[in-house]
């Protein structure tokens, strides 16, 4: 039993690589029945073509259905058949017929949708045939029966089928009798009436399950664009390893879990009857994959994979009156029962009882929500929460090992934790947080949960081993460093470490948020990177600076001494009063972030006019420590003390021109800034004399290269969102990394190589004397041996540096081509906070920086 998904089937390349697994499986003497989805993204048109059809604006998105397919065909060097011609031909039928209605009906949107199946399907017979195959198509809705629920919505009746899958030996011996090839579709089946329905989104994996049992298949092959089950999503963990074999309890509990390799709903057929279950990647066939059957895996107390499932809702309800309540909750999961609504998780206490919507489950339209809420409220005091992620830890016998999870745990002391659950069969601990901050968490909890274990039978090779000896040095090519590497190896070669910062990238970065429509002053973070040259550039492209020490205030008047100083934002935190009046006399901006200081000193500021930093009460960021609003934060006056300030303010003589706020380092999410402006904007309605709002900085900046960055263009519509809310104000920012982090990168040259068994060091000649952030924060930054671009990496190694404290790492688990003493290796993205926070800690001087 074969299951192709959407990806798999929507290119002639994988239909070959199909053709070809196939004649292997008839070579070994099986009888293989394929089962596939609909070409990638089809579903979705067909979604469209029915909502467009209730205004009659069809005919485009149908053309584009057609064409589709008529361009696969072509590939594929096949003719439509009349079946699928006139599939086509009632597909625009149908949209015609809706337009004159103005509905969609249930039942008609199972028809709709399972056509995308159905023409797929068509055509890959056809290839096949054209390959030798003996083939036979067969409609899976004449094998497939779903079955009646009690309770059951129409919606779900239709849309979201379950189906018998016990033994049918008529149809194993009608099948068994030929040497055919059988191709057939997932995702559709027919009910006691005979009228289509889908067994919902992700349904392949389960009428390929279906199938399986119902044949006493000797496996179940699901082949995908990933090789088998990983632990932890490879796209955004390269570092995640595959899972060799898994037992079916895991498997589930990992897709269950927010994994898209598999359907959650696919493994209980299979276990069932014991048929092993693969996971393939039908672009790169010859992978191993992964393996699950009843005794696969390891039985050993081990977290095995880091998985993450977006935009949970949470519901929390609350109320004294179920303290020792009989039938609370009784009649509360009623209510979610009522409206169609499958929960997910469940915390309790005395008095709360919080629960999980998970969208793949249930549909959360406003209606059903609203309806949820009015009928909650008449038994509990009501609260939706979201969007958040739910964060898992899964493996086996995870309650064995919590002693062992400290490290990885202590990762949560700044998060906001909604709800922890751990399983009853312990197999994952999860944890709901605010969804902004899920993708960094599953990579820092991968990194500390799952080491690198080199005699371990389940975990395989890495993501990176299995697809960058292709990929990695061609993801360079875009990079500055990579045009000017001739320049850049002579510097490692003479210096042995050396911070080098292009000049053209810092100017390009200046200019694109000096172009920003709807800002009225961009000031430099500085202590992001205090080179003097830098400076210069900046205070060339107009941009203003943002210091936080009366040294800082002195470096840039040292190095601009023309400078006007209202360029200059100085905000300092528990400084002595010295250099507040330090700063007032010499005409600089200042800001104050707490009260004390117009408490304890109300003359100096008398008559001044100042900036107010405020605590909107929420951090954000890559890491806690680059965090900066919140109670667990030292920056910034709290919303409660608004009041207070106000007095304190009219009885010093004070005058608030400014209100600024930052929550963090490291924020791709534009809302932030939105979020800000808005809180500030509103406050200064209060503080009668605020004309200006700085929304402070964090704009994040990729730690891996290809991810996507903060974009720009989101950025500016935003801002130009706020401006026209509040006319009045003018808007500041202050960003600092984003200028130049990626402006920057730290050489380094190889001095040693070690190996202790199957792990292996690579020594280089500066460490985190200079670069601080791996050991600090956790880091990551792209490393990659300079001297051997053309090469492909081959070997996992952990890049050190020549301090004596275990955390003088740079990089762990890097995988770089085979390395030697005097290569020049690159570490990515070291433009910020590399030479600002570095030390002469061992004696050892820090890397030198140079400008081209």
């Amino acid at each position: 039993m074969l299951k192709f998904g959407g990806t798999s089937v929507s290119s002639a390349a994988n239909w070959k690589n199909i053709a070809d697994v196939l004649r292997e499986r008839l070579a070994e003497g099986l009888r293989p029945l394929v089962v596939h989805s609909a070409l990638s993204g089809i579903t979705d048109r067909l979604e469209q073509l029915l909502s467009l059809a209730i205004s009659n604006d069809w005919a485009p998105v149908m053309d584009q259905i057609e064409q589709r397919h008529r361009d696969l065909a072509r590939d594929l060097g096949v003719i439509p058949s009349p079946d699928l011609e006139e599939q086509f031909k009632r597909l625009r039928q149908i949209a015609s017929g809706v337009a004159l209605v103005g509905e969609v009906s249930e039942r008609l949107r199972a028809r709709v949708l399972a056509q995308g199946e159905l023409m797929a399907t068509r055509l890959g017979a056809a290839f096949l045939a054209t390959q030798g195959l003996d083939v036979q198509w067969i409609d899976a809705r004449t094998v497939l029966k779903s079955e009646p629920r009690a309770h059951a919505s129409l919606r779900a009746s239709y849309l979201s089928a379950t189906c018998a899958y016990e033994p049918d030996h008529l149809l194993q011996q009608r099948w068994s009798s030929s040497g055919s090839v059988w191709i057939s579709q997932g995702f559709i089946a027919s009910d006691e009436k005979g009228e289509t329905v889908l067994l919902g989104r992700g349904g392949s994996d389960t009428s390929a399950s279906y199938f399986a049992a119902k044949l006493q298949a000797c496996r179940l092959e699901i082949w995908t664009d990933v090789p088998g089950m990983f632990s932890a999503n490879p796209r955004a963990v390269p570092a995640a390893r595959l899972l060799r074999s898994l037992e079916y309890d895991e498997a589930q509990e990992i897709a269950s879990s927010g994994a898209k390799v598999l359907h959650p709903r696919c493994v209980m057929p299979v276990k069932q009857y014991g048929i092993p279950l693969h996971v393939f990647a039908t672009q790169t066939p010859k992978l191993e994959g992964t393996v699950i059957t009843a005794h696969g895996g390891n039985v050993a107390a081990q977290v095995k994979a880091v998985t993450m499932k977006r935009n949970i809702t949470l519901v929390t309800m609350e109320t004294v009156g179920m303290w020792h309540s009989v039938g609370f909750l009784a009649d509360a999961f009623k209510v979610f029962k009522d409206h169609g609504l499958s929960i997910d998780l469940v915390s309790t206490s005395e008095t709360n009882v919080t629960v999980s919507l998970d969208p793949a489950a249930n549909s959360m339209d406003k209606a059903t929500m609203d309806g949820l809420i009015l009928d909650l409220g008449r038994i509990c005091r009501v609260e939706l929460i979201g969007p958040c992620a739910a964060v898992s830890l899964v493996g086996r016998n995870i309650r064995a090992i919590l002693h062992r999870l400290g490290e990885a745990l202590e990762l949560f002391e700044e998060q906001k934790i909604y709800l922890v659950t751990q399983a009853a069969n312990d197999l994952n601990i999860t944890f709901v947080i605010d969804e902004d901050q899920g993708d960094r968490l599953v990579a820092r909890l991968h990194e500390i949960a799952i080491r690198k274990m080199t005699a371990d039978r389940v975990l395989g090779p890495t993501w990176e081993e299995l697809y960058s000896p292709i990929g990695k040095v061609r993801g360079t090519e875009g990079q500055w460093w990579h045009q000017r590497r001739e320049e850049l190896l002579a510097l490692g070669r003479e210096h042995g470490a050396a911070f080098v910062y292009d000049r053209s990238t810092l100017q390009s970065r200046a200019e694109a948020l000096q172009a920003l429509p709807g800002i009225d002053a961009v000031f430099y973070a500085l202590k992001a990177n205090w080179h003097p040259d830098i400076l210069r550039l900046f205070h060339d492209q107009g941009l203003g600076f943002e210091c936080v020490s009366q040294r800082e205030v002195e470096h840039v008047l040292n190095i601009l001494p023309d400078i006007d100083r209202r360029r200059i934002l100085f905000t300092p935190n528990f400084a002595p009063r010295s250099e507040y009046a330090w700063a007032l006399q010499q005409g600089i901006v200042l800001t104050l972030d707490n009260l004390y200081p117009l408490k304890a000193w109300p003359n100096l500021f008398t008559g001044r006019e100042i900036f107010i930093r405020i605590d909107t009460g929420h951090g954000r960021g890559h890491h806690d420590k680059v965090r900066t609003a919140g109670v667990h934060s030292k920056f910034g006056v709290p919303m409660f003390e608004l009041d207070e300030l106000e007095s304190l303010v009219e009885s010093s003589g004070v005058t608030v021109i400014g209100l600024h706020a930052h929550a963090g380092s490291g924020v791709f999410n534009v809302d932030n800034w939105a979020s800000i402006g808005t809180t500030l904007a509103t406050l200064a309605r209060r503080l009668k004399s605020v004309r200006i709002v700085d929304l402070g900085g964090g704009l994040g900046v990729p730690e891996r290269l290809g991810q996507p960055g903060i974009v720009l263009a989101d950025f500016a519509a935003m801002i130009e969102a706020l401006r026209a809310a509040y006319p009045g104000l003018a808007l500041w920012i202050e960003p600092g990394r984003y200028l130049v982090a990626e402006a920057g990168v730290l050489l380094a040259q190889v001095t040693q190589l070690k190996g202790k068994g199957e792990v292996h060091y690579i020594g280089v000649a500066t460490g985190m004397n200079s670069l601080i952030r791996p050991a600090l924060y956790g880091a990551h930054h792209e490393i990659l041996n300079l001297s051997r671009l053309e090469e492909a990496p081959t070997e996992i190694v952990n890049v050190v540096g020549p301090i004596c404290e275990s955390g003088d790492v740079l990089g762990a688990e890097r995988l770089l081509p085979p390395s030697e003493e005097g290569d020049v290796l690159l570490i990515a993205t070291a433009g910020a906070y590399g030479r600002a926070m570095s030390s002469c800690y061992n004696l050892r001087e820090p890397a030198r920086e140079f400008m081209i």
